[in-house]
C-alpha cells in the first residue's frame, strides 16, 4: 500500500518515516510539507493511504481533503486532542497524536489491514464504492457515494444528499457529472443527478417526461418520498438505463 507522509513539521515526518519502517505493507512513496505540495504528490504518486496532519500553514488537512476529488484512506496525525472528535465526526480510518505511540501506530495499521480495500485504481471514473470528501463551514464528513441519494444543484454549488445530511459544496455539477459512473448516476434534468440505486417508483409526467420517487433512508422509513422530475428529454435515456 502506497502512502504518502503530509506533514509541515520535518522532525515529525522523519518519526513517522522511521516508525513505518517496519511494516512490510506500507512503502512511503513521499513526503508534502503542505496542503498544496500534497496536492500535487496525490496527483504524481495515487498514494492508497495519507498520514495527514490537521493544523498546516495556509491550507489545513481538511482543505486539502476538500480538494480532492476522491479520497484515499487517510490516518490523522495531529498534536491537538481537541481534533480527534472531530476527525472521527469524518469518519477517518484512525488519529494518531504527537508524538505517536508506536503501539497506537500498530493498532491504526491493524484496523487499516482488517478495513476492506477499495477498488481504487485512480480512475477517471468515481463508482458508487469510492468515497469522497464534502465539507461545509465546519462540518466534514466521507460520504461512500452509493449512500448519495441525488445531487441538486444550486448556482455555483452543489447540495449532496445523502442520510440526513444535505451538506452544500462549492462544485459544479456538470463537472460532478463528467466524473461520476452514468450507468448509476443519471443526470435527470438542469438541476439534478439521481442515483439509480434509489430510485423507488416512477410515474408518468407533463410533456412526456417521468416523475421518480426514492427509496426512504432507513432512519426515516415513514417519511414522505423525495420526488424528482426527469425531463423529456432525458427520460428515453432514463427508460434505457432502467430497461423500461
Amino acid at each position: 500500500m502506497k502512502a504518502l507522509i503530509i506533514d509541515d513539521e520535518r522532525l515529525a515526518r522523519k518519526e513517522l518515516a522511521g516508525l513505518l519502517e517496519k511494516y512490510d505493507n506500507i512503502q512511503v512513496v513521499g513526503e508534502a510539507t503542505n496542503a498544496d505540495e500534497a496536492e500535487t504528490l496525490i496527483a504524481e504518486k495515487h498514494p492508497d493511504l495519507l498520514f495527514l496532519d490537521i493544523n498546516m500553514p495556509e491550507r489545513t488537512g481538511f482543505d486539502l481533503l476538500e480538494a480532492l476529488d476522491q479520497a484515499p484512506h487517510v490516518i490523522f496525525v495531529t498534536a491537538y486532542d481537541e481534533h480527534a472528535l472531530k476527525a472521527f465526526e469524518v469518519n477517518a480510518l484512525d488519529y494518531l497524536l504527537k508524538p505517536i505511540d508506536p503501539e497506537r501506530l500498530d493498532a491504526a495499521i491493524n484496523k487499516l489491514q482488517t478495513t476492506t480495500e477499495s477498488d481504487v485504481s485512480h480512475r477517471e471514473t468515481l463508482h458508487e464504492n469510492d468515497q469522497i470528501f464534502l465539507k461545509d463551514g465546519e462540518k466534514c464528513w466521507f460520504v461512500t457515494l452509493k449512500d448519495v441519494r441525488y445531487f441538486e444543484s444550486e448556482g455555483n454549488y452543489v447540495r449532496v444528499r445523502f442520510k440526513d445530511q444535505k451538506p452544500l459544496v462549492l462544485r459544479s455539477l456538470n463537472k460532478l457529472e463528467e466524473k461520476l459512473d452514468p450507468r448509476i448516476y443519471f443526470r435527470a434534468n438542469r438541476k439534478h443527478i439521481i442515483n439509480l440505486r434509489w430510485v423507488d417508483k416512477i410515474e408518468p409526467w407533463f410533456s412526456g417526461g417521468l416523475m421518480v420517487k426514492l427509496k426512504p433512508t432507513s432512519d426515516k422509513p415513514d417519511a414522505e418520498p423525495e420526488q424528482i422530475e426527469v425531463s423529456r428529454r432525458q427520460a428515453s435515456r432514463f427508460k434505457e438505463l432502467l430497461s423500461l
